[in-house]
């Protein structure tokens, strides 16, 4: 027994855990603020993200955690066999270039005199082998997808530990204005499942929802939390419909549609009234807690919950396989696990530039 339970009973410390961990974060913040920004790399520079980022971040008017990190450096990247990557990586480095940001030519180049990098590459593929050459103790933000596979994501958390390389991953819907509303609804009462609907369009080298249907997998978990237990997929030719069951009963369904603007929407059903919202108003809310963490290096969410939710996404493709039948979430984790047991070399690698 520590001697804040001796102090506090043990219900209500636990109680406490919340409010003393977002007051260990404000210390740390205000103390971090008191000195330099901490300096920044970027590993994968052939996304608009590092763009974005990087004038959040850097901008004459940063205030709050914006204002505590500046983005010095960053190493290319790239992917041969995707265009969007391929074609915009040179074009996205001569803008940072003509920002200030120094281009180096490896990832281990780019780590070695800054205080938290943010991965950055387009391509999931890419995220094992970059975090295994920078995983050195050093915050690190993983954008979405944050690997190709479940089995890659294994491995990514191996080495964190192996490493204590605090990180984590997450799609900017998880935090965006609209979503942050409806979950902190107090009118809706008891939740008792959520809807959300994302933009669905392919990238033949990862699986169907890791490219944008991701945004939409990444809201329902925000909306109902961790515990999904099996997921059914259904495809029509304008997208596809992902119901998943979470181990309390409920239920959620992300509706991925094939269509060339944005479908972002966020719903929630309670036993009070249902709260609905539409729309996705930027980064913003990411780039602040991506800061944020790298000041406190407390992860605003477990790397469980990443996991959970790419195993949601290749259960929806197997269950598109299987003519839509429930896949369990255990099982795709579990399998994942048996074939770095079995392969420990395996890597999904991504061919580059």
């Amino acid at each position: 027994m520590t001697m804040f339970n001796r102090i506090v009973p043990y219900s209500t410390s636990i109680m406490l855990l919340p409010l003393f961990l977002s007051f260990l974060v404000n210390v740390v913040l205000s103390t971090a603020r008191a000195g330099e920004p901490l300096k920044v790399a970027i590993i994968g520079t052939d996304t608009s993200h590092a763009i974005a980022f990087t004038t959040l971040m850097n901008s004459e008017n940063a205030i709050g955690p914006l204002a505590d990190v500046q983005v010095v450096v960053a190493y290319p990247g790239g992917s041969s066999d995707i265009p969007s990557s391929r074609d915009r990586v040179m074009d996205f480095s001569k803008q940072l270039a003509e920002a200030g940001i120094a281009i180096v030519d490896s990832p281990e180049e780019a780590v070695a005199d800054v205080d938290a990098i943010l991965l950055e590459s387009v391509d999931g593929r890419a995220h094992l082998d970059q975090f295994r050459r920078i995983a050195m103790g050093k915050p690190v933000f993983i954008d979405k997808p944050a690997a190709a596979s479940v089995a890659d994501f294994l491995e990514i958390m191996r080495i964190a530990e192996e490493t204590n390389t605090p990180f984590f991953s997450s799609s900017a819907l998880r935090f965006c204005p609209e979503v942050d509303l409806v979950t902190k609804s107090n009118k809706t009462g008891n939740v008792l499942g959520a809807a959300t609907s994302t933009p669905f369009q392919l990238e033949p080298h990862h699986p169907d929802l890791f490219w944008y249907g991701i945004h939409g997998i990444e809201a329902l978990s925000a909306l109902l939390g961790p515990g999904c237990e099996t997921v059914a997929r259904h495809d029509s030719k304008i997208g596809a419909l992902i119901v998943g069951c979470w181990s309390d009963g409920r239920q959620g369904a992300t509706w991925a549609l094939s269509t060339k603007g944005a479908v972002y929407s966020f719903t929630v059903y309670g036993d009070k009234t249902v709260a609905s919202k539409t729309g996705f108003s930027g980064y913003d809310n990411l780039v602040n807690e991506i800061c944020k963490f790298f000041v406190s290096r407390i992860p605003p969410i477990s790397p469980r919950i990443t996991l959970e939710i790419l195993a949601i996404m290749e259960a929806a493709d197997e269950s598109r396989d299987q003519e839509g039948i429930p896949i369990s979430i255990s099982s795709i984790i579990n399998r994942a696990r048996k074939k770095n047991l079995d392969d420990p070399n395996t890597i999904t690698s991504a061919p580059t530039k």
